[in-house]
């Protein structure tokens, strides 16, 4: 019901007939104001409605499909926003989406498990014989954290991908991008504790992420 709600806001949004909803009227001036991509939208909405069934993903290909069209679609609408339409801003905010749905899962994974439920990636897991009660009970094994690098290196891969266009993407497009910060430090912890996802000091909030996103706005870099 929540996602048809959604997807006739959209609709009543682009035809300049918005639902008097506080989310849905801004969303509705944001459009007008930035002319914003309504395909972006949907694909969010659709993608969500997807994945409401709460099964594991089959392969990382799955995860990442599902990052592109929900957390790199919102990239592609904050671009809009900035003002920003170009080929290398969107092949960055691809991986960059990419990354950060992939991180999202890891980060995730220790509270599903409290509630038995596993989203990880299922080939990677059986590539190391790593069962989804395993996850659930906790378990600490090499077997087990090396699923969890197997998973975090394909988002630092994404990472360096994005970071390749970086001399080609506007600077008026970097503010879109300082979401890097929170995934590299939650990788850089993830690496210091070696992988193991069930680490309490995964758990805690970074003190220094104002620091280190101050320095990569000084920088200009993402």
């Amino acid at each position: 019901m929540r996602m048809q709600f959604w997807r006739e806001a959209v609709e009543g949004i682009y035809g300049d007939n918005p639902p008097h909803q506080p989310v849905a009227t801004e969303l509705w001036k944001a459009v007008k104001r930035h002319n914003l991509t309504k395909m972006w939208f949907m694909k969010i909405i659709d993608e969500r409605e997807k994945n409401l069934d709460d099964r594991a993903y089959r392969n990382i290909q799955e995860l990442e499909t599902y990052a592109e069209n929900t957390q790199s679609a919102l990239l592609y609408l904050t671009l809009e926003t900035l003002g920003v339409r170009d080929i290398h801003a969107d092949h960055a905010a691809s991986h960059i989406g990419k990354a950060q749905g992939i991180v999202t899962c890891l980060r995730a994974t220790p509270y599903h498990c409290t509630r038995r439920k596993v989203f990880l990636p299922m080939d990677i897991c059986m590539l190391h014989g790593v069962s989804q009660e395993d996850f659930i009970r906790g378990k600490q094994e090499k077997n087990v954290r090396d699923v969890i690098y197997d998973i975090a290196s394909q988002a630092h891969i994404h990472l360096e991908h994005a970071r390749s266009f970086s001399k080609k993407v506007p600077v008026k497009a970097y503010p879109a991008f300082f979401c890097t910060v929170a995934l590299d430090d939650y990788l850089y912890n993830l690496r210091k504790v070696d992988f193991n996802i069930f680490h309490p000091s995964l758990q805690k909030k970074s003190t220094l992420l104002p620091l280190y996103l101050y320095i990569r706005s000084w920088k200009k870099t993402y």
